[in-house]
């Protein structure tokens, strides 16, 4: 197992403090653990700018799609026990997705479709299941948006959203390219259909109470709400736009408060993107997920898990839609990228680095082979408004000798 040079780690707090210090970030903190002890840690800035709060380790904060490995773990633990497989069709659990149509190719408007299949739960897992964001290109997108389809924290109801979903075409046929989409909040509702739970109850059950995760949940936990952080955009707009970043005035634009925020008090339990939670406590998941799984799902489950489901990387699966990695040298696994080839990718790497991120710049990978879990905690929507993700594995490994 590689080891680390400390002086080089420590460079890490130098580059999280330039952030802050240009006021690219309110702030941030860094974990790393390898072979299962912490090798590093560092905190700076404020995750309140308006009340001159810290950003500090206990800090709670919006994991956004880092929501997604977590349902996909828990989607796999009820398949391992011999509940459904993977090819099943997503109606047999969500009636409403009976009878699906997709959009003809070169389709300028929402009803010009054809009849196709309904996707499979491993499509959705994948993201090849033809559902899309409403933040993506394309007709479909437009329409999500236009309806406001996108499971945020204070829209009602996980079934009552999937049904709105079902009503709208696929963006293509299921399993003819990759797009990222609400699949795994779809796949949310199928654990709660098939389990007879919440979904946040069966994570609580089956995943939190056993790692310990006590202060993950859909709603800032009670005793933590005064450690919850503020959410910011460098955007003059829409904050949920990723296209190319139009920075406003204020590069550090609050967008969601930390006294105020549907998180407080959410209504709907998003699998693709609901969960707010403290880095020691992902570093629980993460490291289950790094080793033999805690006894919660089997090792060769997630070995599974976090090998390559698509024929090539995710650039040869069709036309780009947003991803919180690049397209180019990463495949996918189930809940997750796996890197392929780290010079496709431009980022240094392990081949089987397994990865994901939030959308308000959460950042976390698991390297099978320096044995290291690394997660990066702050709060600035677009993910895509810096390169702080490729900027920190190059310092990671650039401190490994």
């Amino acid at each position: 197992m590689p080891s680390f040079d400390k002086t080089r780690l420590n460079r890490i707090g130098d580059w999280m403090q330039s952030y802050v210090d240009s006021r690219r970030l309110a702030g941030a903190s860094v974990l790393i653990a390898q072979g299962g002890d912490e090798v590093y840690y560092h905190n700076c800035g404020l995750r309140d700018l308006s009340r001159g709060l810290p950003f500090e380790r206990d800090t709670v904060a919006r994991i956004y799609s880092m929501t997604k490995p977590v349902t996909s773990v828990a989607l796999m633990m009820l398949a391992e026990r011999g509940l459904f497989h993977l090819d099943a069709p997503v109606s047999d659990f969500i009636p409403a997705f009976k009878d699906m149509q997709c959009l003809l190719q070169g389709a300028s408007a929402i009803d010009q479709v054809t009849p196709c299949a309904t996707p499979t739960l491993h499509q959705l897992l994948t993201h090849t299941s033809g559902l899309s964001y409403p933040f993506n290109p394309g007709v479909l997108g437009a329409e999500m948006a236009e309806r406001d389809i996108i499971f945020r924290a204070n829209q009602g109801t996980l079934a009552e959203m999937c049904d709105r979903t079902a009503a709208l075409p696929l963006a293509f046929a299921p399993g003819a390219r990759w797009e990222y989409s609400v699949s795994i909040d779809i796949l949310g509702r199928v654990i709660e259909v098939v389990s007879g739970k919440t979904l946040e109850q069966f994570f609580i059950d089956e995943i939190f109470d056993p790692l310990g995760m006590n202060e993950t949940r859909f709603s800032v936990p009670a005793p933590a709400r005064d450690r919850f952080a503020a959410c910011y955009t460098p955007q003059a707009g829409d904050a949920f736009s990723v296209g190319k970043v139009e920075t406003g005035a204020d590069t550090l634009r609050q967008i969601d408060g930390s006294e105020v925020s549907p998180f407080l008090s959410a209504s709907m339990q998003s699998g693709g993107g609901g969960l707010v939670g403290t880095i020691d406590d992902y570093l629980k998941f993460t490291e289950m997920m790094r080793t033999d799984g805690a006894g919660l799902i089997g090792p060769k489950t997630l070995s599974f898990m976090m090998r390559n489901h698509l024929g090539g990387d995710i650039a040869s699966m069709g036309p780009s839609s947003f991803a919180e990695q690049p397209m180019e040298g990463m495949g996918f696994g189930l809940g997750g990228a796996v890197l392929l080839d780290a010079g496709r990718a431009r980022a240094p790497g392990n081949v089987g680095d397994f990865s994901w991120g939030g959308m308000a710049s959460t950042f976390f990978w698991i390297d099978p082979v320096a044995d290291l879990s690394v997660i990066f905690f702050t709060q600035l929507i677009p993910s895509s408004a810096y390169p702080a993700r490729p900027q920190l594995k190059a310092l990671v490994h650039g401190a490994l000798t």
